[in-house]
């Protein structure tokens, strides 16, 4: 019966289209890019570039960010006489959405001294399909004489929160003579970079990481060598996915918090909460390496969190949407995880400790459409098929140390009537949103399925 669930759940999620922000691109920011040469045929040749990203911190929440860029390119004439030419750089592009949006801050250096620029029309660089605003500045390239070219700019991050992307494409530089000699793409975070706040080998939706770079320190970097940009598919265009600066510095506040007050439960669950707003995706999680290790640590910090407050009921409903909603997606299609009935028996105890509280609600209802042959909603409440059909010490969610008991200690649990009410802690909303828009079918399957039993 489970297996039929899901089919109709399916079925529905494709007859019906979501309104989930994710289920659609996003409007896409002008990206990064070289410059291109303002003739047809040149004797100038990139020799190298070197490309800084650097993102700018940004504490605002909801914020996509900002960055900083600084290109600097070395060109050099191989021919037999002088070239002047108008070097063009766009500085805008259609965000897919027919607008056109513009980088800022735009300036250029050539051989060390700023120069001035122009605004130009010329066709927008991903559709070729209308004529938008481009930067052009004059440049002479003497004979055998290397000239340096500085450009800066403002790009803004795109995407969905807590996830961010920025762009830059090599490919605009392929009109210049022979390959590109080398180029050195750094991307710059204001902490210390790695695989959990840069997502690497998974798509977010509208951005994945370019592959092979490296960490150092607060960078990530790329290297390519004598490579032609508009043939070579993997150098052509970079993208950089990563979470969103406001939602890794709140990581990093609490961390503080807890390093610093080791014994405080809100603080332990405010880290736990932080960790599983950038590990789940609106549907499903982060299957990356850094995914995986958030989902750990924000499992170990629940923990933390609910040994210190063993009463707090709404700790103990987000530490079920955690665990409900990772194995959810691990379950999908196949029999409940280990993580299921410990998602199951943590919601059971905060509903047990606030059967009224609004966020406890909210994500029991969550739990209750992810597992509706596990749950059965009763005039009070729900009952808990699978907690009843199981021993009373359920499996311990693989890897999760230490052992999880996960029975109510009678001895810590006051009468509910004699509890205060429980200080509101707001709660990140499902991450599976879109399949929520369809209760009414999903109802009406749970109504066959108990007519049927």
């Amino acid at each position: 019966m489970r297996h039929l669930t899901i089919i109709v759940f399916l079925f529905a999620m494709l007859a019906f289209p979501s309104t989930v922000l994710a289920d659609i691109a996003p409007p896409i920011n002008p990206p990064g890019t070289n410059p291109q040469p303002g003739v047809d045929v040149t004797q100038v040749r990139m020799l190298s570039e070197s490309v800084l990203i650097d993102v700018n911190s940004d504490t605002v929440s909801g914020a996509l960010g900002s960055a900083r860029v600084t290109a600097n390119f070395s060109m050099r004439n191989l021919g037999t006489t002088d070239e002047s030419m108008a070097v063009r750089f766009p500085i805008s592009a259609d965000n897919g959405r027919g607008q056109i949006s513009e980088i800022v801050n735009f300036a250029v250096k050539v051989n060390g001294q700023q120069i001035t620029h122009r605004l130009a029309s010329y066709p927008d660089i991903r559709y070729l399909s209308q004529d938008i605003p481009w930067a052009e500045f004059d440049v002479t390239f003497p004979v055998g004489q290397d000239v340096e070219i500085e450009v800066t700019y403002t790009l803004n991050g795109s995407g969905y929160a807590p996830y961010t992307a920025f762009y830059y494409i090599l490919e605009t530089g392929a009109g210049w003579k022979d390959t590109i000699g080398s180029a050195d793409i750094t991307l710059r975070l204001p902490y210390p970079a790695s695989s959990q706040n840069i997502i690497l080998n998974t798509e977010i939706g509208w951005a994945e990481t370019t592959p092979n770079g490296s960490f150092e320190g607060n960078e990530m970097r790329w290297r390519f060598e004598n490579f032609e940009p508009a043939a070579d598919a993997e150098v052509r265009n970079l993208q950089f996915a990563l979470v969103a600066p406001y939602a890794w510095q709140a990581v990093l506040t609490e961390r503080n918090n807890v390093t610093n007050t080791p014994n405080d439960g809100e603080a332990w669950g405010r880290l736990a909460k932080a960790y599983k707003e950038i590990f789940l995706m609106s549907k499903g999680y982060r299957t990356d390496a850094g995914g995986e290790e958030l989902y750990q640590l924000s499992v170990d910090a629940y923990e933390r969190c609910l040994a210190l407050l063993p009463n707090d009921a709404q700790w103990h409903a987000g530490f079920a949407e955690l665990l409900a909603s990772h194995s959810y997606w691990d379950a999908f299609m196949k029999d409940p995880t280990p993580e299921t009935y410990r998602a199951l028996d943590e919601i059971r105890i905060a509903l047990q400790l606030a059967p009224n509280d609004a966020t406890v609600q909210r994500i029991a209802q969550d739990i209750y459409f992810m597992f509706m042959d596990g749950i059965s909603q009763t005039e009070t409440g729900y009952d808990f098929l699978w907690l009843t059909q199981t021993p009373t010490a359920l499996p311990a969610t693989p890897t999760i140390a230490p052992a999880y008991e996960p029975t109510l200690p009678a001895a810590t649990v006051t009468p509910l009537s004699d509890q205060p009410a429980p200080t509101p802690i707001p709660e990140a909303s499902s991450p599976l949103c879109g399949p929520f828009a369809l209760i009414p079918l999903l109802a009406a399957t749970f109504w066959w399925k108990r007519k049927h039993k």
